[in-house]
């Protein structure tokens, strides 16, 4: 099945563009933050064509920082860095991983970038076009992979990460063709380009869009379904990345998060471990989460919930048992931490884990 949208611009909004959505898996488009008037161009869109997104699974979850915060986490480490470069060996695609809302071009000076969209990204009426798409195919993919074809006919595809029935980001390849373009297809994109007013070799136009990377249907398939069982992944080691990253931190809170880590079974709070680090509790909870990305509370609920799994591979342990030995007073609110954090009640979590 296949969908058209198409848009009439006016005014200052970007020049019209025309969006063909595939069901099922496929690619997806994003964009790069090119400043004030990409980002107003966007909001304008934004305003005009409203997108409904589902209750509880678009992109309005409520987790906002929370969530840039944990993405930003996931970026930084060691698993995802070594996926990123065995992705780009072996596809020769280029690969993002972006928080729910972002201003930002997945792809723009990263590895494998197509030629032609990095000619497109210097105009910002080409950039609001590109995350015209990003936008359309991230409320869609909520749920599932999805895929779009931006106005250049590349193919854009879109992974939800998911941790449940909360969404934190989107894991994304694409710029490429799904089949070998035309010499008329071309001839529409150079009007296109002309009317944005890039000015640009038409010569040097044409070497880079035809130099876009062609992926079989099979192919493509093959490529949806290796990110999305890597956005599986992810999900699963998301809270032990977030509270191992070490941030370049200062030694403040590189002392205060291992006095957490040796007191978390007991009844802690702020004004404790601030004293051990020999500061104010105001200074210390302000410091603590412009470093960590979140408040006290929060990086010591997930330390306590990583601990808690581990406790969770013994069979002969009641969960009401690890609740406090992990220090929750109060099994209800382990539930409902432990269920906010991993997408699922420690019951099923278990259950998951000694069935595998």
């Amino acid at each position: 099945m296949q969908t058209t949208f198409v848009r009439h611009d006016s005014g200052s909004h970007p020049a019209s563009a025309t969006f063909q959505e595939h069901s099922g898996t496929a690619p997806q488009a994003q964009a790069r933050d090119t400043g004030a008037v990409v980002a107003k161009s966007v909001a304008n869109v934004k305003r005009d064509n409203m997108v409904a997104t589902p209750n509880g699974n678009g992109n309005g979850n409520g987790n906002g920082n929370a969530n840039r915060a944990l993405v930003e986490a996931l970026i930084t480490s060691k698993v995802y860095q070594e996926y990123e470069r065995a992705f780009n060996d072996m596809t020769g695609l280029p690969i993002a991983l972006q928080p729910i809302e972002t201003w930002q071009l997945p792809y723009h000076g990263k590895r494998n970038e197509n030629p032609f969209c990095a000619l497109m990204s210097q105009k910002s009426r080409a950039c609001a076009a590109c995350l015209q798409v990003r936008e359309r195919l991230c409320d869609k993919a909520a749920l599932e992979p999805q895929s779009l074809s931006c106005h250049s006919g590349l193919c854009e595809t879109a992974i939800p990460v998911r941790l449940s029935d909360r969404l934190i980001g989107y894991l994304q390849t694409g710029q490429l063709f799904r089949k070998k373009p035309t010499q008329a297809q071309f001839g529409r994109i150079a009007r296109q380009v002309e009317e944005w007013g890039l000015e640009v070799d038409r010569d040097a136009l044409k070497k880079a869009y035809f130099a876009g990377k062609v992926v079989s249907a099979r192919e493509h398939e093959s490529v949806v379904k290796l990110l999305a069982i890597f956005a599986q992944h992810l999900a699963m080691i998301s809270n032990q990345v977030f509270i191992q990253q070490e941030n370049s931190e200062s030694p403040v809170i590189k002392r205060a998060k291992e006095y957490i880590c040796e007191h978390q079974a007991e009844k802690l709070s702020l004004s404790h471990v601030s004293k051990a680090v020999n500061m104010s509790a105001f200074y210390f909870c302000k410091m603590f989460k412009r470093v960590t990305g979140i408040n006290f509370t929060d990086y010591l609920s997930r330390v306590r919930i990583e601990k808690a799994k581990n406790l969770l591979l013994n069979p002969n342990l009641r969960v009401s048992e690890i609740a406090f030995e992990v220090g929750f007073q109060s099994l209800t609110h382990f539930n409902r931490v432990f269920k906010k954090l991993l997408g699922q009640s420690p019951t099923d979590y278990r259950a998951q884990l000694l069935a595998h």
